[in-house]
């Protein structure tokens, strides 16, 4: 049952691109945590599943033998909404409270979710410091902590953007 769970409930056994469909696991997680509609269930479900990552990332390393498998993607599925804490975190100090999932996967809001997306593979498969030096952390914490710090680099770059967009206004 860990090592299901540390592999994306299955995600992670696809031969192709395991990171990339957790990634995809972790947008449905992302999109769980809105229909809450509540900002402190966000970020607690956010903070629990990172804190679940790290534990059940580390089995699955355990189980299978191997630092940082493929196939164990928990890692992304959770590092997944921390790519959008920046994105709902204006929206919420502009509305005072948590926006709902359609301002995400409607409209404009599909190609803003999948440059947020593109932007989290990227930063996950490159590696800028101090993202592949994290994974030199012990077990789990290694596994799960290079996802989080991609996940920071896809708000310092949504940020950068918009700033960008704000001067041009």
């Amino acid at each position: 049952m860990k090592l299901w769970i540390a592999q994306g409930f299955g995600a992670g056994r696809i031969p192709v691109a395991p990171g990339t469909f957790g990634s995809v696991v972790g947008v449905g997680w992302f999109a769980l945590l809105l229909l809450t509609g509540n900002l402190w269930l966000f970020a607690a479900g956010t903070a629990a599943g990172i804190a679940l990552s790290v534990w059940l990332c580390g089995a699955g390393e355990d189980l299978l033998r191997q630092k940082d498998p493929q196939s164990v993607v928990l890692d992304e599925i959770t590092a997944m909404p921390v790519c959008f804490l920046g994105w709902v975190a204006v929206l919420a100090g502009k509305n005072g409270a948590l926006p709902p999932p359609e301002v995400f996967f409607s409209g404009r809001g599909w190609l803003q979710t999948l440059a947020v997306f593109g932007l989290f593979r990227f930063f996950d498969v490159l590696k800028p410091w101090p993202v592949r030096q994290s994974q030199s952390l012990p077990g789990g914490w290694g596994v799960t902590i290079d996802d989080v710090l991609a996940a920071v680099y896809v708000n310092l770059t949504g940020l950068l953007v918009y700033a960008g967009m704000l001067r041009l206004k």
